[in-house]
C-alpha cells in the first residue's frame, strides 16, 4: 500500500494528479489563492472534477485569474463570459467573481497581503486532521463558519461555509488526507 491515495480521487488521471500534487499542499501565495478562491465558488453545487476539467479554461477566460485585470471587468467582457462554453457559464459566479477581485485587494491593503489574511485563521500552520477514510472529512466546521462569515463581511459572494472548508482543503490550511494515503505525511 505504498501509494494508496484518498479514496476520492482513484481511477480518473487529472484527478489523481490534482490530488498528489496539489491537494492539502500550504499554498501563501496570493494568486494561487486566489485562483482557489475562484475555482471553488465556481464548484459551488457542482463536482470538483467539473472545475478540474475546466481549469485552463477558466485560466484563458480570467486573464490567468489576474484579480487586477478581473476587478475591472466591464458589462462586455462578461458578455463574452456568459458566451463562453468552456467555463461555468453563470452570471452570478462571473460577477461574484469580479466583486471577490475587488474585496481580495481590500485585504491585501488591510492585511498585507491575502495569505498573510487568511493564515491567521490557523495561526499560520495547517490543521492536521486524522481521518481514515475521506467521507469522515467533514463538509464544513466552525472555523470555515468563522471564515465565511468573515469573507461576506469583507463583501465577498459565494463563499458559504462549504465552500470556504473545500478552498481550506486544496490550499493546504487543513490536511484532510486520509491517513494511510502516501500524501498524508508529506503535505
Amino acid at each position: 500500500m505504498a501509494n494508496h491515495r484518498c479514496g476520492w480521487c482513484a481511477g480518473d488521471a487529472l484527478y489523481e494528479a490534482y490530488h498528489d500534487e496539489e491537494w492539502g499542499v500550504p499554498v501563501y501565495d496570493d494568486d494561487t489563492l486566489f485562483e482557489f478562491l475562484i475555482l471553488e465558488t465556481f464548484q459551488a453545487g457542482l463536482s470538483w472534477i467539473t472545475i478540474l476539467r475546466k481549469r485552463e479554461n477558466f485560466r484563458k477566460a480570467f486573464d490567468n485569474f489576474d484579480y487586477k485585470k478581473i476587478a475591472k471587468y466591464d458589462a462586455q467582457k462578461i458578455d463574452r463570459l456568459l458566451q463562453d462554453a468552456g467555463i461555468i457559464r453563470n452570471k452570478l459566479k462571473i460577477n461574484a467573481t469580479i466583486s471577490n477581485a475587488k474585496a481580495f485587494m481590500d485585504v491585501q491593503k488591510e492585511f498585507g497581503s491575502f495569505s498573510d489574511y487568511i493564515w491567521t485563521f490557523t495561526d499560520g500552520k495547517p490543521i492536521k486532521n486524522s481521518f481514515k477514510h475521506y467521507k469522515d472529512a467533514p463538509a464544513n466546521t466552525p472555523l470555515s463558519d468563522a471564515i465565511s462569515k468573515d469573507l461576506k463581511k469583507r463583501g465577498f459572494k459565494f463563499v458559504g461555509s462549504t465552500v470556504v472548508y473545500a478552498h481550506m482543503q486544496a490550499t493546504g490550511m487543513v490536511n484532510d488526507h486520509e491517513v494511510g494515503c502516501f500524501r498524508y505525511d508529506e503535505v
